[in-house]
């Protein structure tokens, strides 16, 4: 049973798609998963509490405490509990709630209570799930590491055609049991991954850089960390944060501290992915003092920074697996091509400046991953949260 021991707390919200819940709540328990449910008060309407707990052996959470008896369910306990708490159907109320912390209901402060990752499938007709209020609460919910289960295109409850009709239960356990699977796949693995641009300095208030923000870097990091590797992030100037603590940051600015970080890591790592937009160039003086404006023009002589992925190619042993990263804006794929081969990398993951929300500040990316071998898969536009797994998938296992 691929879910056996497995604690599932399963969200049900106010959804017609809420009868799915009790299918999805038997395969669930068939996988061998112990499923405890919690439901919003208008959940109830849709299904009632004495079918699902027909089905999973026990009491529906719905209220804080039990009228009759005044027993009291602790949102705190469900919360250390659960090895994932997945809430199918999710409304656009609910996911409002969720990303904006309004704990109004037990099903909400058991979501903010969740030490375990937490999946979201939502559920809402076309013109809900396209509204901007919509769009950015999910992207807060994703932000916040949470995993969303797209909803599906197809004839909806007011009997229109489109996007917003919750995943079917079959699929979504599928995406669980692949989420389990892939936990511990890189177990007892170390992998360095670098992240975001560098500065270079000119005088001590003006820089050379570059757009990066690291969120690429940064969702690499946490999908290698969630699947059990030991991760050293050596990350440029940016303001994100880490979520796992099997991740080690190393903050550095420049070019040269991103490549003595790197060298110095490598020779004990698995495996390194190259993310960082490192600057090829750096100034060859670098003033002491602000430099002030002038009747002359000011020229500043660059110099040719050390090449990460070179240096690191010449490094690798057989046993160690290097990937490297080509933002291009012309002759993508024979750019890339030469990169790998030049720098000796395993892998190089391609993406283009010419695709709409591709690319530097984006939360989404559009690769194609080329091989050593020659081959290479493309991928459509996603979040950097799912496009690192994609990654990871195709590149590490």
């Amino acid at each position: 049973m691929t879910l056996k021991d497995k604690h599932i707390v399963l969200g049900i919200t106010g959804s017609i798609a809420a009868y799915k819940a009790a299918s999805l709540a038997r395969l669930l328990i068939k996988a061998g998963a112990e499923v405890q449910i919690v439901m919003t008060p208008s959940g109830k309407e849709f299904i009632t509490p004495v079918t699902l707990s027909a089905l999973t052996g026990k009491p529906v959470v719905s209220e804080f405490f039990t009228a009759n008896d005044g027993t009291w369910h602790s949102h705190v306990d469900l919360g250390q509990w659960a090895d994932l708490m997945l809430i199918a159907p999710a409304t656009a109320a609910t996911i409002g709630k969720m990303a904006n912390g309004i704990a109004d209901n037990m099903l909400i402060t058991t979501y903010l209570s969740m030490k375990s990752p937490v999946m979201i499938a939502p559920a809402m007709d076309l013109d809900m799930f396209a509204h901007p209020s919509t769009t950015r609460n999910i992207e807060l919910l994703r932000s916040y590491g949470n995993i969303i289960i797209e909803p599906a295109a197809g004839e909806l409850a007011s009997h229109l055609i489109g996007k917003g009709r919750m995943e079917e239960p079959e699929k979504i356990l599928t995406v669980v049991e692949d989420f389990f699977a892939g936990e511990e796949s890189l177990s007892k693995k170390k992998v360095l991954i670098t992240a975001g641009p560098t500065y270079e300095r000119i005088d001590p208030v003006r820089f050379i850089g570059n757009y990066s923000s690291g969120k690429m870097g940064f969702a690499l990091a946490e999908e290698c960390a969630r699947r059990g590797a030991q991760v050293t992030l050596v990350a440029g100037p940016v303001s994100l944060k880490i979520n796992h603590p099997n991740i080690t940051r190393i903050d550095v600015e420049s070019a040269e501290e991103m490549y003595n970080a790197s060298v110095k890591a490598f020779p004990e790592m698995d495996a390194a992915l190259l993310c960082a937009a490192v600057a090829d160039f750096r100034p060859a003086e670098q003033y002491k003092e602000k430099v002030k404006r002038g009747e002359d023009i000011l020229n500043i002589s660059l110099v040719p920074n050390k090449d990460i992925a070179a240096s690191l190619g010449k490094m690798k042993k057989s046993s160690q697996i290097l990937i490297g990263f080509a933002l291009e804006t012309n002759d993508e794929e024979t750019n890339a091509l030469k990169k790998m081969a030049k720098k000796n990398l395993d892998f190089i993951v391609l993406n283009s400046l010419n695709d709409a929300g591709a690319g530097f500040k984006y939360d989404t990316n559009k690769i194609a991953i080329l091989t050593s071998s020659g081959e290479r898969k493309d991928f459509a536009l996603k979040s950097k949260k799912d496009v690192a797994t994609d990654i990871i998938n195709e590149t590490l296992g």
